[in-house]
This record gives C-alpha cells, sequence and structure tokens, in this order.
C-alpha cells in the first residue's frame, strides 16, 4: 500500500458511551438526530456498511457491505478536538485538559494584558456568533480584544479585521499559548477574525488554532520519521501543532476540504493523506442545527461516491469522527459518543470489526499497513480486513 486517505467527519458521533453521564451527555447520539430529520440520504456509506454497525438499528443494514465497519469508544478522559485527534493518532491522555466554566483566572488576562498591550473583553463561556454581536462594537471602539472560551479547552480571541491585522492577531495568539502551560495549559489557543459593521459581524475564513503539543509520539511522527508522506487538509496542522506533518493544506470549510482531498487524491504521494471536514463541528453541531448537519452528511456521501472512483488498486480510505456533537441535543457544547470506522479498499474484505475499544486502534491499524513500527495501546486489525494476510 502506497496511499492511505483518512478523513475525519468532525463531531459526527454515533451514540453515547457507557460512561457519557459523567460528561453530562447521556442518550447523545449525533447522526440519530440527523436521521430523525427525515432527510438523511447517504446511500454510499450505507452501502460500505455504516448502518451494519452496532447501535446503529435505525439505519438500514446491508447484505453484502462494500467495506470493513465498526464503532470505536474513546477511553481519553475528554471530549474534544485536540484529545479525539491525538488518540485516533494513538496518543492516549490520561487526564482532561482544563476548561474555566467562569471564565479564565485574573492573574491569566492580566498577564496576556501586559503582553499584548490591549484590554480584555468579555472573558466567559459564550457562543462564537453571539460574542461579536453583543461584544463587536466595544471592541471596535476601544481596541480592547474579545476573549471568551466555551466548553471546549479553549481560549479564543475574537478581533476585526480592520482594528487588528490578521497576522497582528495571530501573535496576540503566540503570546497567549506561551502563557497557557502547566495547569493552564488549554488544548487551543484560537483566533476568530470577523469583518462587518453597525453590529452586523461575520466571522471569517482566517481562523487559525495554536494547540498544545502532543505531549507523546503520534501516529505521524513516526510516518514522517520512516520517509512517508503526511499530507494534513484542514485544521490537522494545527491540532498537532505541526508535528509530524510534511505538507499543510488549508481550507476554509467542508466543501473546500473535500475539493483538496481530491486533488491530492490526483498526485502520486507515498503515505497519509489526513483530513478533517470541520463544519459538521463548528457551523452545526454548535448550533444545534440538525437540518443543516444533515445536508452536510448528503453532500460529504454524494461527495464520497465520487471520490471512491478515482482510488487505485492499493488505496485505502478510512472515514471516522473525533467525538460527538449532537445537534439535537439542549447543548451546544461537544457530547461523548462512540464514533464510526469505515475501511474501503479493493484488497479490503468488507467485515464487521465489532466495537473496538479505543480511537487508537486506527492509528496501530495506519502503522501497521505501512510496515512502520509504531508503540500504541490502540491494537491492529490488519489482519483482519486484507484478503491474502
Amino acid at each position: 500500500m502506497k496511499r492511505l486517505f483518512l478523513i475525519v467527519l468532525d463531531s459526527c458521533g454515533i451514540g453515547a458511551l457507557p460512561d457519557a453521564e459523567k460528561f453530562g451527555d447521556t442518550g447523545a447520539n449525533t447522526l440519530k438526530s440527523c436521521y430523525n430529520t427525515g432527510l438523511l440520504d447517504i446511500p454510499n456509506m450505507l452501502k460500505m456498511g455504516l448502518g451494519n454497525i452496532e447501535g446503529l438499528g435505525f439505519l438500514p443494514c446491508e447484505s453484502e457491505p462494500t467495506a470493513a465497519q465498526c464503532r470505536l469508544a474513546e477511553i481519553s478522559a475528554g471530549k474534544d478536538t485536540t484529545i479525539g485527534h491525538w488518540e485516533i493518532a494513538g496518543l492516549i491522555s490520561d487526564k482532561p485538559l482544563p476548561t474555566y466554566p467562569n471564565g479564565f483566572p485574573q492573574e491569566v488576562i492580566d498577564e496576556f494584558e501586559k503582553q499584548t498591550g490591549r484590554g480584555v473583553l468579555c472573558n466567559k463561556p459564550y457562543s462564537g456568533t453571539e460574542v461579536i454581536k453583543d461584544y463587536g462594537e466595544a471592541h471596535i471602539k476601544s481596541g480592547d480584544l474579545i476573549v471568551y472560551t466555551s466548553a471546549d479547552s479553549v481560549f479564543q480571541i475574537a478581533s476585526h479585521e480592520e482594528v487588528v491585522p490578521i497576522e497582528q492577531l495571530y501573535e496576540y495568539c503566540r503570546i497567549a499559548r506561551k502563557i497557557l502551560v502547566d495547569e493552564h495549559a488549554v488544548g487551543r489557543v484560537i483566533a476568530r477574525p470577523f469583518v462587518g459593521d453597525n453590529g452586523s459581524y461575520t466571522r471569517t475564513s482566517n481562523r487559525h488554532d495554536f494547540s498544545l503539543e502532543p505531549y507523546g509520539e503520534t501516529m505521524l511522527d513516526v510516518l514522517k520519521s520512516s520517509g512517508k508522506d503526511v499530507i494534513a487538509i484542514g485544521k490537522i496542522t494545527d491540532i498537532f501543532a505541526g508535528r509530524g506533518v510534511t505538507e499543510t493544506v488549508l481550507t476554509s470549510g467542508n466543501t473546500d476540504g473535500m475539493a483538496k482531498t481530491l486533488e491530492i487524491a490526483s498526485r502520486d504521494f507515498n503515505g497519509l493523506c489526513f483530513t478533517n471536514l470541520v463544519d459538521f463541528d463548528s457551523q452545526y453541531g454548535h448550533r444545534n442545527n440538525a437540518l443543516g448537519y444533515t445536508e452536510a452528511l448528503n453532500e460529504f456521501d454524494a461527495w464520497l461516491g465520487e471520490f471512491l472512483k478515482t482510488l487505485r488498486d492499493d488505496d485505502v480510505i478510512m472515514i471516522t469522527a473525533d467525538h460527538g456533537c449532537d445537534p439535537g441535543d439542549i447543548s451546544t457544547d461537544h457530547t461523548r459518543e462512540y464514533v464510526p470506522l469505515l475501511v474501503y479498499g479493493r484488497s479490503v474484505m468488507p467485515t464487521n470489526l465489532g466495537t473496538r475499544a479505543t480511537f487508537a486502534d486506527i492509528a496501530a491499524t495506519v502503522c501497521d499497513l505501512f510496515k512502520v513500527k509504531f508503540d500504541t495501546k490502540g491494537i491492529s486489525f490488519k489482519n483482519r480486513i486484507l484478503s491474502g494476510e
């Protein structure tokens, strides 16, 4: 095998994990909420065997699936993007990243204001669209930065592009990243630029994440060190703080991410193409927009049907998620859920792999397929999916 495409449908969970109650997520099921709209139209993933996965009895079962399929449990202590992707890449997080339901401590804010020379507005959990609506005018008049968080481990900085130039905002994020260490080592510092006037503000595609560097070796590290290509599409580079990546391809959303993944598929590379499709989470899950989420899944499935036609004989594609974000519940936060895994390739046997104990089984299998040694808690299922093995 020369090429493997790993696509993360950001937040597409498929049912509450056994410990979901501890996270306030009893009964969560992101995919079921989309199904309940009555508009879910995903024939390609169903043909691959999505409905054959344990717990997805509300979907039709495929008698002759074209892909291997299973559900994966998360064993890391969290339900955020960073921890989810790290576990996919083989790194288990035993401690949750810090969150700030009451805003950041004053000593953190004081140091941030000192180093940036600007004041701070808000400093509490807030919706990203509501915070610029409520604080945008004050920011424009004062030049103070809008700092806010969420249920996730994030320090977000919003500013108007005409008040704070993009590169300056990124520098402020780098300052925050250096401040937020040790007990305050949040998963991500996020630049959230916006434009507009008269209270009609919109966020732009110039968002940039400054992530905590993984504390241990990941699948990306070992693939890169073994000479493999690691092409990161979307926010993958940000999530891994650039580590283990040989090429970064930025995107402006799902449609762009799918188009750029298709572009990479036309190239002759040797290694991993790792794509994150962020809109499921940022545009629909966090906004409790089940209809929009469903339409985005339908769009991906239609694209997938065309993408599969481009695959070479020795290519493999894996489709999974990093956590849930149920658009049908009362919360706008991530949800603690199982995630799906579909594995397709002309050499892949369409078998049901049941329920796997950890997302890290993906990393173990990817490295096994590339014949690269990697020490992880994940267990490879290579020998169960490859014909002739």
